[in-house]
C-alpha cells in the first residue's frame, strides 16, 4: 500500500527542516540565506500589489511571505499559487529570448513553494516548483516536477543527518563486485578516482581518502537547490534534488534526479531529449543527449554522452564521448571515444586516449564463475571491430586488437604492437612497432588531436598527449629486455640447447641484425592464457627501431630545452642539464608522475601531512610544474640505457650526431604519415565508388591539402631550421669543404 500523508494546508512549504534537526538559535530558511547571495534587497507587498495578484488569479497561504524587489511589477506575475516563504527580484517588461524561445519576463501558471527568484526570471507552466534559488534571467518553461527535498545530496556520496549508511553513493568502478568502489564528490579528478581504487590493501591509505572525501560534506538537512543566471529549463518531466550552474540548458529531459550539473558562462553543460539520469555528477561543458541513461556516474568536464548510451557505475574522463553503446564499472582516463554498438565494456580501467570499435565486447566473464576480473588497458588501447575479450586482461600503451574473438587473458606489455588471433595456425600473434611501420597517420594525429581538442578551461592536471613520453618509454626499454631474452631463448631451441646466457645471445644477434634472424620463430611465454604458441613477428625491426624512438625522443626533448633556456653553447648546455635519472612512473589519471613523487606523496597521506583532496590537487600541480625537467631527465637516462651516450663536454660529436639522427627520423616520420595515408587514395577498391579522382577529392578531400599532413610537414621545417640553429651556435655545423 502506497503511504499517504496528511498534513494541514497550512503547513505546506513551511517546516522544510525537521524541527529536531534544526540547529539551535537558526530558523529553517539558513541554509537558504546563505546559499542566495544574489544582494538582491527584498520588501513586502503592498496592498495595491496584493490586489492586482488577486485579480490576475493568484493565491498565496499567506501574502506577507511574498517578498518582493524593488522593481516587482504585479501585473507580471498570473495563475500561480504559492506556499511559504517566496522571495521575487525585478520584474522588467521584458520578453527573453534563447533559441527561437521567447517568453515575457514574469511568473505565470505555476505551483511555487519557497523558492527564491532572482531579476528578469521567466517561468511558465511549471507544475510544481519547490525550495531552489534561481538566478537572474533564468527561463523554466513547461517543466511537471522541479523539487529539492531537505536531505538532498546533489550527486555526491553525502549523508544527512539522521541516515544510515546503506543510503550512501558509491561508484563500484573498475570491478563488478564492488572491491575498487569510491564515494564520489563534486570536483573529483580522474586521478583522484585512480588512487582510491589503487592500493585496496593498505587499510590506512583507504580510510584516508574517505575522510577526505567525508569532510566535503556537510550532514545539515536543508539546502535548497540552486539553479544558476541564464540557464534554461524547457520541455522537462521530473528534476529532483538537481544543482545546477549557470548558463545551463536543459531541454526534454525525462528524470533527473539527484545530480549536480556544473555549468559556467565559458563551459555550459547541456542534457538533451529523453535523457534519464540518477545519481550523478557532470561537470563543465559535458552534453547529453537523445535517450541517454545513466545511474550512479561522474562525468568530467567536456565529456559527452550521446544516442541511447548507457553509463553505469563509471567515471568518465575530461573530452570523452560515448555513443550507442553501455559501460559499466567503468574507470576512463580523459581522451575516450567509444561509438557504435559496444556490447558491454565492464570493469575496465582504460588509461587515456583510447578508442572502442564497433561491434567490441570487453569484458565477457564467460570464462570465470565470478563477475571478478578486470581489463587494465594503457594509452592508446584501440581493440578493432568485432574484438571479444575475456577477463584478466592487460594491455601496454597504444596496443591494437585486431577482429577476433580470444580465448583467453591476455598480458601484453610491448607497446604499439598489433595484437591478431591466428585461428588457422592456433597462435596468438603479437607485431610491435606496427604503428610506426604501416599507420603512422593515425598514431600521430591522434596526439595532434588530443591537444588541440583539449577544452578544459581549468586545466587541474597535466594530461600527457604524446605517444612517446616516460610511460612509453620505459615499456620500450622494458620491451628491448624482452626481445633480447625472447631471441636468445628461440636460438638456443634452434640449436639444440647450444650454451651462453640468452639475453646475451639475443643482444648480440640483434644489434648485428644476424642475417640468421630471419629463420627463428621468436616466442613470448606467459602473453596469453593457453597452453598456444604466441609468435612476436619482425622483432629485429622493433629492436632497433624502438632504440632509434627513444634517441628521437631524447633528442627532441634536448632542442625544446636549449630553446626554452636560451641556451648557446654546449658548456652551457652541460652545466644546466638535470642528471639523468631512471625511474618508474605512474599514470594518474592521464597525467604521468615519478613513481618516487607518487610513493612520498601516499607516505604524507597516510600520516597526515597531506590532509585533504585539495592537498592531493596540489600534489597535481607541483607534479606539473615538474614534468619537463624531469622527463628530460628519465630520457637522458634512458638514451644511456640503450646507447651508453651522456651528454659531456667531450662528446660533441655524440650530440651532434644525436640532433642529426632526430632530424632523420622526424622527416622519416613525416614521410610515413604521407605514406599511411596515402594508402586511402591509391587502393583502387576505394576509388571505386567514385566517377573518378577528383570526385574522390571533392567527397573526402585531397591527400595534397590534408590539413594533418600539411601542419606536420611545417612542423618538420620548423625542427631542421631549430636543429640548424642550435648546431651553428654551438659550433657543431658541418664546415663546407674547401677547394684545392
Amino acid at each position: 500500500m502506497n503511504s499517504i500523508k496528511k498534513n494541514p494546508v497550512n503547513t505546506l512549504g513551511y517546516n522544510f527542516i525537521p524541527k529536531d534537526m534544526l540547529p539551535r538559535g537558526n530558523d529553517e530558511y539558513f541554509l537558504r540565506n546563505r546559499q542566495n547571495n544574489n544582494g538582491i534587497k527584498y520588501r513586502g507587498l503592498t496592498a495595491f500589489e496584493i490586489e492586482v495578484l488577486v485579480r490576475n488569479r493568484n493565491t498565496s497561504d499567506n501574502w506577507n511571505n511574498i517578498l518582493v524587489s524593488d522593481a516587482f511589477t504585479p501585473e507580471q506575475v498570473q495563475d500561480c499559487k504559492f506556499y511559504g516563504l517566496v522571495r521575487i527580484g525585478k520584474l522588467e517588461p521584458y520578453y527573453l529570448e534563447f533559441k527561437n524561445l521567447r517568453r515575457p519576463v514574469g511568473l505565470f501558471n505555476s505551483t511555487i513553494i519557497s523558492c527564491d527568484f532572482g531579476d528578469n526570471v521567466v517561468v511558465d507552466n511549471c507544475n510544481y516548483i519547490s525550495h531552489y534559488v534561481v538566478g537572474n534571467e533564468v527561463i523554466i518553461v513547461n517543466v511537471n516536477e522541479l523539487a529539492t527535498t531537505d536531505a538532498a545530496k546533489f550527486g555526491n556520496g553525502a549523508l544527512k543527518e539522521g541516515e544510515p549508511e546503506s543510503l550512501r553513493i558509491w561508484l563500484e568502478v573498475c570491478n563488478e563486485n564492488g572491491g575498487r568502489k569510491i564515494i564520489p564528490f563534486d570536483g573529483m579528478l580522474p586521478g583522484d578516482a585512480y588512487l582510491w581504487t589503487r592500493f585496496r590493501d593498505d587499510e590506512k591509505m583507504q580510510a584516508r581518502f574517505r575522510e577526505f572525501t567525508l569532510k566535503r560534506f556537510d550532514t545539515q538537512r536543508g539546502y535548497y537547490g540552486v539553479i544558476g543566471d541564464r540557464t534554461v529549463i524547457k520541455n522537462c518531466k521530473i528534476i529532483k534534488d538537481v544543482n545546477i550552474g549557470s548558463d545551463a540548458y536543459l531541454k526534454g529531459a525525462n528524470k533527473l534526479k539527484n545530480l549536480t550539473v556544473n555549468s559556467s558562462a565559458d563551459a555550459n553543460s547541456q542534457i538533451g531529449e529523453g535523457c534519464e539520469l540518477v545519481n550523478g555528477i557532470i561537470d563543465y561543458g559535458c552534453r547529453i543527449f537523445y535517450g541517454v541513461k545513466a545511474v550512479r556516474f561522474f562525468m568530467a568536464s567536456h565529456s559527452q554522452l550521446k544516442y541511447g548510451a548507457r553509463l553505469i557505475n563509471s567515471y568518465l574522463g575530461n573530452n570523452s564521448t560515448i555513443s550507442c553503446c553501455e559501460v559499466l564499472n567503468s574507470l576512463i582516463f580523459p581522451f575516450h571515444e567509444q561509438h557504435h554498438n559496444n556490447s558491454f565494456l565492464c570493469a575496465a580501467l582504460l588509461k587515456g586516449q583510447t578508442n572502442i570499435a564497433a561491434g567490441a565486447t570487453i569484458g565477457s566473464n564467460h570464462n570465470s564463475r565470478s563477475p571478478d576480473g578486470e581489463v587494465v588497458a594503457g594509452r592508446g588501447f584501440w581493440p578493432g571491430l568485432c574484438v571479444s575479450l575475456k577477463h584478466n586482461s592487460k594491455f601496454g600503451s597504444f596496443t591494437i586488437v585486431a577482429k577476433g574473438d580470444y580465448p583467453a587473458e591476455l598480458n601484453i606489455p610491448v607497446p604499439f604492437s598489433l595484437v591478431s588471433n591466428d585461428v588457422s595456425n592456433d597462435a596468438l600473434v603479437v607485431m610491435p612497432g606496427y604503428w610506426f611501420m604501416y599507420n603512422m597517420y593515425a598514431l600521430a594525429r591522434n596526439s595532434w588531436k588530443y591537444s588541440d581538442r583539449d577544452k578544459r578551461t581549468e586545466k587541474k592536471q597535466l594530461i600527457e598527449y604524446d605517444f612517446l613520453a616516460p610511460d612509453t618509454i620505459n615499456e620500450i626499454l622494458s620491451s628491448l629486455d624482452l626481445f633480447e631474452q625472447f631471441t636468445g631463448e628461440a636460438w638456443k631451441r634452434k640449436y639444440n640447447g647450444s650454451s651462453g646466457d640468452a639475453k646475451e645471445i639475443g643482444r648480440d644477434l640483434l644489434e648485428k641484425n644476424d642475417a640468421s634472424l630471419k629463420n627463428l620463430d621468436i616466442v613470448a611465454p606467459d602473453f596469453e592464457n593457453t597452453n598456444r604458441a604466441v609468435k612476436l613477428l619482425k622483432v629485429p625491426s622493433a629492436y632497433h627501431l624502438f632504440k632509434e624512438l627513444v634517441r628521437f625522443y631524447t633528442g627532441s626533448l634536448l632542442i625544446d630545452f636549449i630553446q626554452e633556456n636560451k641556451i648557446t653553447s654546449i658548456d652551457e648546455l652541460v652545466s644546466h642539464l638535470p642528471r639523468p635519472s631512471s625511474s618508474e612512473w605512474r599514470n594518474i589519471g592521464g597525467q604521468l608522475v615519478r613513481k618516487e613523487n607518487l610513493d612520498k606523496t601516499l607516505d604524507h597521506i597516510k600520516s597526515g601531512k597531506i590532509k585533504s583532496w585539495d592537498d592531493v590537487h596540489e600534489f597535481y600541480t607541483q607534479q606539473a610544474a615538474r614534468y619537463d625537467k624531469e622527463k628530460l631527465s628519465h630520457a637522458l637516462a634512458a638514451l644511456k640505457k640503450i646507447s651508453g651516450l651522456s651528454i659531456t663536454r667531450s662528446r660533441k660529436e655524440d650530440l651532434k650526431l644525436l640532433l642529426q639522427d632526430s632530424v632523420k627520423t622526424r622527416q622519416w616520420m613525416v614521410e610515413n604519415i604521407y605514406k599511411s595515408r596515402e594508402k586511402d587514395y591509391l587502393n583502387p577498391f576505394r576509388l571505386m565508388v567514385y566517377g573518378n579522382e577528383k570526385e574522390m577529392d571533392k567527397v573526402v578531400g585531397s591527400l595534397h591539402d590534408n590539413p594533418f599532413i600539411l601542419h606536420e610537414q611545417a612542423s618538420l621545417d620548423r625542427y631542421k631550421k631549430r636543429v640548424s640553429k642550435i648546431l651553428k651556435a654551438f659550433n657543431l655545423a658541418s664546415k663546407p669543404a674547401v677547394k684545392a
